[in-house]
């Protein structure tokens, strides 16, 4: 065990500890109650072709057969509302590429085929489905609506019938839609479901559209957008861009959202190198996007609160390590950063689909990110600390106030060397949770040399702390240890 970060002393920290003083520790501001959120994509409830997950074993992939048939997801089944309820409260987003040309039938069964304009249907039953699972595990309901040319009138201007029947439907069943998009990653707008030539004069007229019908039948929910992805730092000069969507749409925005992967997964091209998983340079990507759209929102709508609402390591259902341990430091190293540069929400795509899924889709167990953002979420509170200089080669620490605990601190402590312990000293006694595995990747995750797995009858493995004694703590290779310190007596967090 003593691998496992378990040796302290109590001498004074040398020079290349990474100290931290809890109590001292200054509040930098607040994040979203639901800031820890996640997808669940339009196609999953419809039912449909969606990324196909790699073959088990060593088996090639192949690119031409990177989609596959899934039935609608069951969101009564008892064991994947236990696990969403216990990341609650939260967002869970329903969207996707697939939902820019869903056809919301408004009747129990579906048609045979969907209507001219649309690739596929949603009912009355399906939506009823996403009701009940958001009332029964407290989450958000956040969307957007169909844009493809079967939503649109003979002149091709965007109708809003489609998206009233939705609304009123769920009114109907005592629900509500927090929030939504216009529509999902309107720069691939030409490989997403809109019309032929569709473009951001086209977009503009569309939002404007959109605001107005919200402002007279939904104004209770907030419009986000634009929900773009692929900006870059380099002004384009091809294909739509985020500064060109939000010129010619003008401001009205209450949440400033954008989409963002580190890359695309091998389905759609991608050849990434799993060696890069814990470099910085593969973390700081969550960075260099986020500069972008921040810039981009502080031009356009300074001042919105910005929401990230979709987010994997690769896009296109995930890297082949996205389902392991070696994703896990990806996942908790964005919430840390993203929480600390003041992003308010972070929905992972997705809850239970593909190799990006928190959960299997075939069983709903959890893997190694769903542990994680478990723990994120009973130990990493809404008030953000700054941890200042606290900083080592390999070694990221983020802060927060415990969520339950008056006056307690929490640390979250990843060490991204493969090789290296790195050390932290601690003035106060503290409880540790360290995040392991005897190979990052590997589909198993131990929590303080145990293993996390559901046991029989779906009973939570035993998730407790460790007590530790003031020091200097040394943090293994490839560890994630979270820290609750609960003497800190922080001003910040009484």
């Amino acid at each position: 065990m003593a691998s496992l970060a378990t040796t302290v002393t109590a001498s004074t920290a040398h020079s290349d500890d990474v100290s931290i003083a809890p109590a001292e520790l200054r509040s930098i501001g607040t994040i979203d109650p639901r800031f820890q959120s996640y997808n669940i994509e339009m196609v999953e409830v419809t039912g449909g072709r969606f990324w196909k997950p790699y073959p088990r074993g060593d088996r090639a992939f192949d690119q031409r057969d990177r989609y596959s048939y899934r039935p609608p997801i069951e969101l009564s089944n008892r064991r994947l509302r236990m696990l969403a309820a216990a990341l609650s409260p939260a967002y869970v987003r329903i969207s996707g590429t697939w939902a820019n040309a869903t056809f919301f039938a408004d009747t129990e069964l579906a048609p045979i085929q969907p209507p001219a304009g649309f690739s596929s249907v949603l009912t009355r039953a399906q939506w009823r489905g996403v009701i009940d699972f958001a009332r029964a595990v407290d989450a958000e309901i956040v969307t957007s609506f169909a844009v493809s040319s079967g939503s649109r009138g003979s002149d091709g201007t965007w109708r809003p019938d489609q998206a009233q029947r939705l609304i009123d439907f769920t009114r109907s069943l005592g629900g509500r839609l927090s929030a939504a998009e216009f529509m999902n990653e309107p720069t691939l707008a030409a490989t997403n479901g809109a019309p032929p030539g569709y473009d951001a004069k086209a977009y503009g007229r569309d939002v404007k559209e959109f605001r107005e019908w919200i402002r007279h039948n939904a104004p209770e929910m907030l419009i986000i957008g634009p929900g773009s992805v692929g900006d870059t730092a380099a002004p384009s000069t091809s294909g739509i861009t985020t500064r060109d969507l939000l010129a010619a749409s003008g401001p009205g925005l209450d949440r400033f959202s954008y989409h963002h992967y580190n890359s695309i997964s091998p389905r759609c091209g991608g050849r990434d190198d799993p060696a890069q998983a814990l470099s910085e340079q593969w973390l700081a990507r969550s960075d260099a996007a986020l500069a972008i759209y921040r810039d981009l929102r502080d031009a356009f709508e300074p001042g919105k609160p910005i929401w990230l609402t979709e987010t994997a390591d690769a896009a296109c259902g995930g890297n082949r390590w996205d389902s392991t341990f070696l994703d896990t430091f990806r996942y908790l190293d964005q919430l840390g950063r993203l929480a600390r540069a003041g992003v308010q929400v972070v929905m992972q795509n997705t809850l239970a689909a593909s190799d990006y899924g928190l959960l299997d889709e075939r069983t709903f167990r959890p893997r190694a990110n769903y542990w994680a953002a478990l723990l994120w979420h009973r130990l990493m509170g809404t008030t953000v600390l700054d941890t200042g200089s606290a900083a080592a080669p390999g070694l990221h620490v983020y802060a927060h106030c415990h969520p339950t605990s008056r006056g307690a601190v929490a640390l979250l402590a990843i060490n991204i060397s493969r090789d290296a312990s790195r050390s932290l000293a601690l003035p106060l006694p503290s409880e540790r949770y360290t995040l392991h595995s005897a190979r990052p990747q590997s589909t198993t995750v131990q929590l303080n040399g145990r293993t996390l797995a559901l046991a029989a009858g779906d009973r939570w493995p035993d998730i407790a702390g460790i007590p530790t004694a003031a020091g200097t703590i040394d943090l293994a290779p490839a560890t994630i240890t979270f820290f609750v310190i609960p003497s800190a007596a922080n001003p910040a967090c009484l």
